[in-house]
């Protein structure tokens, strides 16, 4: 990859929200660079010449975006999944889509590990000494119920994610299974059992989400399927949030106390005071924050290379796959 601009009239890149100050550094040496959104003034005033556009989560590049962008060669996603891209509508404008499709796994698996052990180890801090009635009634309240290797734990969608957390949670101790589209030889199981998306929702103490972005998941998680879970068992979601009918969760979990829904992702971000799981007790609802270590949010910034190397006139290493 040629790391210098030929032209003596560089392309011009905007980025629409945040990047690592280095991968920032690193394409603001080799372009005109600029930091704008959609609808600010700087933004629709050199519209016409966007070569190349770094977007995050929240920006929609969708037809009426590019309507506004005729000089626009590549989208690159710092992350993952492209569901705010129309990537289809990109690819039929002759416009690459790049993406950084392991950059947050880690950072992702631990987080999912993290919100088990929440889930299931419940423990307290003292900020002050106490009395010994105080410790032993401490003590008394504050007891986990079963151990992760008495329990099944469920991933559904078994990519780099899930095969990793399938990793993790074997060597822990769990029961791993696992339901994808997708027939995935023994070899890269890791020790998990496929089964149907039905018996994966029976059998599972705790279900964490891995889904990509196709509209077929949209509502996956359903009434239908939720009246398959165990009446105390745990549901996570770090993918998206459309994932999941928040009504049927919201329904759910008032029906079965002892159950719980972790989710960290959400239909609409941020939710309003009309979401249905605001006032559960058993309904755990955090800002989208699987991926927020500061390694893997610098690895999704260095998105910028594939840029680059689109606007260098080479094939990008990491293209978007093709919308489902």
């Amino acid at each position: 990859m040629n790391d210098q601009p030929k032209n003596p009239n560089p392309p011009l890149v905007v980025r629409t929200e945040h990047l690592d100050p280095a991968a920032e550094a690193w394409i603001a040496e080799r372009c005109e660079f600029l930091v704008a959104s959609p609808g600010d003034a700087a933004f629709e005033s050199v519209a016409a010449r966007i070569t190349g556009l770094v977007v995050r989560t929240y920006t929609e590049v969708n037809e009426a975006l590019l309507d506004r962008l005729p000089s626009l060669k590549v989208v690159a996603r710092a992350g993952v999944g492209v569901d705010n891209i129309d990537v289809a509508a990109c690819r039929r404008r002759g416009i690459e889509v790049v993406h950084t499709p392991d950059a947050n796994t880690q950072a992702v698996v631990e987080y999912v590990t993290a919100l088990l052990c929440d889930a299931l180890r419940p423990r307290v801090f003292l900020s002050e000494a106490v009395d010994q009635t105080a410790w032993n009634k401490i003590r008394s309240e504050i007891c986990g119920g079963s151990q992760m290797n008495e329990l099944s734990l469920g991933i559904l969608g078994f990519g780099r994610i899930g095969r990793r957390i399938a990793e993790v949670a074997g060597a822990i101790g769990f029961t791993v299974r696992y339901h994808d589209l997708l027939d995935i030889d023994a070899s890269h199981r890791a020790g998990a059992e496929p089964v149907s998306l039905e018996r994966l929702f029976e059998m599972s103490d705790a279900l964490t989400i891995h889904v990509d972005g196709r509209k077929t998941n949209h509502g996956l998680i359903n009434t239908a399927l939720l009246s398959l879970m165990k009446s105390d068992s745990i549901l996570l979601n770090t993918s998206r949030g459309f994932v999941v009918d928040e009504s049927a969760i919201a329904e759910w979990l008032a029906e079965h106390p002892a159950a719980q829904a972790v989710l960290d992702v959400h239909e609409q971000e941020p939710f309003t005071d009309d979401n249905p799981l605001i006032e559960l007790p058993n309904a755990h609802l955090a800002p989208h924050l699987a991926s927020r270590t500061t390694t893997a949010m610098a690895n999704m910034s260095w998105v910028v290379k594939d840029l680059w190397r689109v606007l260098d006139g080479e094939r990008p290493k990491h293209p978007a796959p093709d919308p489902s």
